[in-house]
């Protein structure tokens, strides 16, 4: 009987890619000095589960690399090879390239073979000892299938002997170099070195690489024998050795000693092992949700300390009272948990509906009527919100992306990082947190890029040599805050100002700390001395403003000099429902997000003003707010056209506050938002749209793109 596994494919997919991102997270955290060897082997296993689900549906692009690699995890967690940074590089390298080849299978992305290839050869180094090139994409001029299967044909060897040089040059050449070709450092006399290279680059080549570090004239350069046949062969059966004892038979077993390995060989190492769920995996290894902190991130202050020690020890107990609460789960796809909500939010609005239609009966002749409907407003409620937490994500789905980005980032600037999160349990809504990721990853890099300093200059300064990056997000009332915070040098008031000057915006010595920071939101803003391809050309935080106002949120900037910067940003829960003040403006009814109102007042006359050829401000407790009549901007006929009559709402967005015109408020409520612009077109000043209980449709209005609208705030300084 033949079974059809094709149906099993999105199951290894997903466990595969949650595989991929535990293998990175583990190796971020490992200590190199001294590696736990649980660690290793939560390692290896993370490794030889996907291989085994990779060979197991014939993805054999992916169980090449991954025996590789878990051949080399293998020799090191049996205490065959000590582990280096070479080592931890070459296995991040090997996951981004697991990773590249899992998004070609699952959606049809490129893939990159001659990355793919380098990693091989990198991994293949290593396991012979040699010291291994970067692993980086591998040079145009070979083939793909020239690199992978004969990386060293046809190429010359050159031997190239070294003056007295410091090691860091050397390391340097020899980057340089492996992006041409195959290196090997051998020592010679005198405490000098000699690099061998294998390469189908010109001698010309090699001489101007080397003219980068060293001095051409103090080079010693040979062309090397090529290797005979009788030494390629002695090459490659000693290569055949190595990989057999390594277990590369696995790929060409013929038939008969697979029958007869057959019965010593259990289902796991077969490849059977993609079948089993990554919460055993994780168990197995005695892993944790919680992101991997380094060595320097382990030692925090003591309160922190106790803190984390109380979280571990409420996890360990649950823990234990539960072993398999996290095995009792199901994969639910993110279009049946859309639906489920569409179809929830007909429900409050169909109740909604029922409310408003009983309201007007008889409550003594239609009491069980009304006790009904009164009781499905509650299910409907609690209904609601228990799906809307299947919505809601935890943000470690967002920090686990930084530990990398962290390490990597700090190693290119020279700099020493320790990369700190809390509250990575803390859920939002699925839509959110995939659009925060931009905007967080902005300021990642800018706090490691302006904010923290160089080790030399931290400690001048009297501060340890390695700089601190939190990442924290927790709930204040119903919105969740997320801070990046550093405890680098702090912005410069004073650049700042001059930088704004110089670029033509507004300012004076007057202004207070909060409003100087704000500048640095300006378009094209940018205080850095250098342009670099990490920051400085002034793109990104106007950015990441726009993108933060666009979801509802806020951002806050808490800055002291030379003691650090934190960003706060603001953000509701969820776009899906939100809470609405209901608005008359003539005869349409509009629905205003409460998270943008400040207060609501009835003006006086007398607190009104005219600004020639700028329309109307008003005065609120000595602040002069532009006036936006709501009639005006829609074109709708009023039933009030005078300020004084009517109803003021004081809204605030971006920093800056307005005054809405409007008829008359008619209450406040939960509305679930409907997209305009899928079911109709986008409309300039509304944000989407939602259906009242008498069945009416309310638009809901983009208060940010209102405020930008109002032709008063083209300029500040419309009252002196």
């Amino acid at each position: 009987m033949t079974i059809d596994i094709s149906q099993f494919y999105q199951v290894f997919f997903d466990e595969a890619e949650e595989l991929l991102a535990e293998m990175e997270r583990l190796l971020l955290g490992v200590d190199v000095a001294m590696p736990d060897p649980e660690d290793l082997n939560a390692i290896f296993r993370t490794a030889h589960s996907v291989k085994g689900g990779a060979s197991t549906f014939g993805l054999t692009d992916m169980s090449e690399v991954t025996h590789v690699l878990e051949s080399l995890l293998d020799r090191i967690r049996k205490g065959e090879m000590a582990l280096t940074s070479n080592h931890v590089d070459a296995f991040l390298a090997a996951k981004d390239s697991l990773k590249m080849q899992l998004d070609g299978h699952r959606h049809g992305a490129s893939v990159d073979q001659e990355a793919v290839a380098n990693v091989r050869m990198v991994l293949h180094d290593l396991a012979e000892g040699l010291v291994p090139q970067a692993p980086v994409v591998a040079p145009s001029y070979l083939t793909a299938e020239a690199k992978s299967q004969h990386p060293t044909e046809g190429a010359h060897r050159y031997k190239i002997e070294l003056p007295h040089v410091e090691q860091r040059d050397i390391s340097a050449l020899v980057d340089e170099l492996g992006l041409m070709g195959r290196v090997k450092v051998t020592p010679l006399d005198g405490g000098r070195s000699a690099i061998i290279i294998t390469t189908h680059e010109s001698l010309e080549d090699i001489i101007a690489i080397c003219s980068f570090v060293l001095n051409p004239e103090d080079l010693k350069i040979f062309e090397a024998p090529a290797l005979t046949p009788e030494q390629r062969a002695i090459e490659a059966a000693e290569r055949k050795r190595i990989e057999d004892e390594q277990g590369w038979g696995f790929f060409d077993m013929d038939e008969e000693a697979g029958a007869a390995a057959s019965e010593d060989v259990s289902d796991d190492e077969r490849g059977y092992g993609f079948f089993q769920p990554i919460e055993q995996i994780r168990a197995l290894a005695g892993i944790t949700n919680e992101a991997p902190q380094p060595a320097a991130q382990q030692r925090p202050d003591p309160i922190e300390a106790s803190e984390v020690a109380a979280e571990q020890a409420a996890e360990k107990k649950a823990a234990k009272k539960d072993p398999h609460a996290e095995s009792s789960s199901i994969r639910v796809s993110v279009e049946k948990v859309d639906q489920l909500i569409n179809l929830i939010g007909e429900l409050v609005i169909t109740n909604a509906m029922l409310e408003q239609r009983s309201s007007t009966l008889d409550p003594m002749g239609h009491e069980r009527l009304l006790n009904s409907i009164s009781q499905l407003g509650r299910n409907t409620r609690e209904l609601q919100e228990a799906v809307m937490s299947i919505r809601m994500m935890p943000m470690d789905f967002v920090f686990s992306r930084f530990p990398r980005m962290v390490r990597d980032l700090a190693g290119k600037l020279g700099k020493k990082v320790d990369f700190i999160t809390n509250g990575a349990a803390t859920e939002l809504d699925k839509g959110l947190i995939e659009r925060i990721v931009d905007p967080l990853t902005h300021l990642v890099r800018n706090s490691i890029d302006h904010g923290i300093e160089m080790p030399a200059a931290r400690v001048a300064a009297g501060k340890s040599e390695a700089g601190r990056l939190f990442l924290s997000a927790g709930h204040q009332g119903g919105n969740i805050v997320i801070e990046v915070s550093d405890d680098g040098g702090g912005l410069n008031r004073e650049r700042i100002l001059a930088k704004a000057s110089e670029n033509g915006l507004a300012v004076s010595e007057n202004m207070t700390d909060e409003e100087v920071w704000q500048l640095i939101f300006a378009p094209g803003f940018s205080t850095a001395e250098q342009v670099t391809d990490v920051s400085g050309r002034g793109v990104g935080m106007d950015v990441v403003k726009r993108n933060i106002a666009s979801m509802g949120g806020t951002v806050d900037i808490r800055s002291a000099r030379g003691f650090g910067t934190t960003i706060s940003i603001s953000l509701p829960l969820t776009l899906a429902i939100l809470d609405g003040m209901s608005i008359r403006s003539g005869e349409e009814i509009y629905i205003l997000p409460l998270s943008f109102v400040v207060e609501s007042l009835q003006p006086a006359r007398e607190d009104i003003r005219d600004i020639a050829g700028r329309g109307r401000v008003l005065k609120v407790r000595g602040e002069y707010l532009p006036l936006i009549p709501l009639y005006q901007m829609f074109d709708i006929e009023p039933r009030i056209t005078e300020p004084s009559e009517g109803i003021v709402v004081i809204l605030e967005t971006e920093g800056r506050k307005a005054a809405l015109f409007v008829d008359e408020l008619v209450g406040q409520q939960q509305v679930v938002v409907k997209n305009l612009e899928a079911n109709y077109r986008k409309v300039a000043g509304i944000s989407g749209a939602t259906i009242l209980g008498d069945g009416g449709v309310a638009l809901i209005l983009d208060v940010a793109a209102l405020v930008r609208s109002s032709r008063q705030l083209l300029d500040d300084a419309i009252v002196s």
